[in-house]
């Protein structure tokens, strides 16, 4: 399977209950979709800090369970130096639902 990686603009961002770890992200992925996608990076971004980036998705992953919660993606993240992670965002005003590659 070849990945599919878009822009998706994060318009709501929740802890989730069952988990220290996870974040909830409704993210929008153009056209009018969106997508849900819970995410390990609690630690490092607060729902807060979450609302209105534009993040990197993995866009053609099958959905799964995690903590009670179903993920429809996963966003692109690296690792620092310092072992923090930092989320991959898209600079300057890019269109949610624009590929990648």
């Amino acid at each position: 399977m070849k990945i599919k990686l878009v822009a998706a603009k994060v318009i709501a961002c929740e802890k989730v209950e069952k988990s220290d770890k996870l974040l909830k992200e409704t993210l929008d992925i153009g056209n009018g979709v969106t997508k849900t996608v819970c995410s390990g990076i609690a630690k490092f971004y607060s729902p807060e800090d979450m609302v209105g980036k534009t993040v990197v998705l993995v866009n053609n992953f099958a959905p799964r369970k995690m903590a009670g919660q179903v993920s429809e993606g996963m966003l692109l993240c690296a690792e620092d130096p310092d072992g923090a992670v930092r989320l991959l965002t898209v600079d300057g005003d890019v269109a949610p639902g624009s590929e990648i590659g």
